[in-house]
């Protein structure tokens, strides 16, 4: 599937070809590139019969990506999963799927409306753009479903105020959300042409990478198109919903107070991530400085 975007510019028009491979929503959560220690903490929470799952990060982080893993994991036959997207990007096997349709007045509202007298068990709105939309969303984690969802935030941590903002009040928050996932996407070393060098001494001290590491990166061959990467993997951060973190979110706290704690029980940020697969060979310093944040 190929989908196309142009747009006029005072030298010309500029297009976007975005090609979609179908395999790709095939892939396995243990795929993603989350860590042992994400995953553990991710899965259980995957696998609970209610609540809301928030993937969060910029346009092409690979959060679709991430929900249909998600939606593949959760595949089963005593399931019955139903999504609202725009479009749907890649046909799922023993999954119900619709697209919305604005102009025939099929929005994500009125179609997650439709969905929940179907009797899901599971549903996958593929984004949450309005106050109509959260609410309605949120309204079925509340009621015995598990709902996926993706939004616009920079991290976790700021996936609840920007549904604040929109207008979720904040004890509905609390009670459906069980975790929201920060990511960004970053290219692959090339395995076939690699090759150590040493990272600028200012991305290092912005990595708070070791000097005395031996790092690597691809060189650039026929086989990665000269371009020393192969491949693409996510970066990412998991926020759990704990009774804490709910009790945080009624207290009005700030997302960036809500991130601190998190951090500081455990929660590994999206560069913390990116570091450690610097360190690990599967990317480059200059990779995950350009995907990331600073936090």
């Amino acid at each position: 599937m190929t989908s196309v975007s142009t747009y006029p510019s005072v030298h010309g028009e500029t297009v976007v070809i975005r090609i979609l491979d179908k395999y790709s929503a095939m892939i396995d959560m243990q795929r993603l590139g989350m860590s042992d220690e994400a995953l553990a903490r991710f899965l259980p929470l995957l696998n609970v019969s209610q609540g809301m799952v928030l993937v969060t990060g910029p346009t092409g982080s690979g959060k679709t990506t991430t929900l249909y893993a998600g939606i593949h994991h959760l595949n089963t036959v005593n399931r019955k999963i139903i999504t609202i997207e725009d479009p749907v990007e890649y046909q799922l096997d023993g999954v119900i799927q619709a697209n919305v349709n604005p102009r025939a007045g099929v929005t994500f509202a009125t179609g997650l409306r439709a969905i929940l007298r179907q009797d899901p068990d599971v549903l996958l709105v593929g984004e949450v753009r309005d106050a109509e939309t959260a609410g309605i969303a949120i309204e079925a984690a509340l009621t015995g479903h598990l709902v996926l969802t993706s939004l616009h935030a920079n991290d976790a941590a700021s996936a609840l105020s920007r549904l604040i903002d929109m207008g979720v009040e904040t004890f509905l928050l609390a009670s459906s959300i069980t975790t929201s996932i920060g990511q960004r996407l970053v290219r692959m070393n090339c395995t076939k042409c690699i090759e150590t060098y040493t990272p600028d001494e200012v991305l290092r001290s912005k990595l708070d990478l070791p000097s005395d590491h031996e790092y690597v990166r691809g060189r650039g061959c026929e086989y990665c198109a000269k371009t020393g990467f192969r491949g693409r993997v996510g970066l990412y951060e998991i926020l759990e919903v704990t009774p804490e973190v709910r009790r945080r979110i009624l207290a009005g706290e700030h997302h960036s107070e809500i991130r601190q704690y998190a951090e500081g029980i455990g929660m590994t940020s999206i560069r913390m991530d990116g570091r450690s697969k610097i360190l690990s060979g599967v990317t480059t310093a200059e990779e995950v400085l350009r995907a990331t944040s600073e936090t």
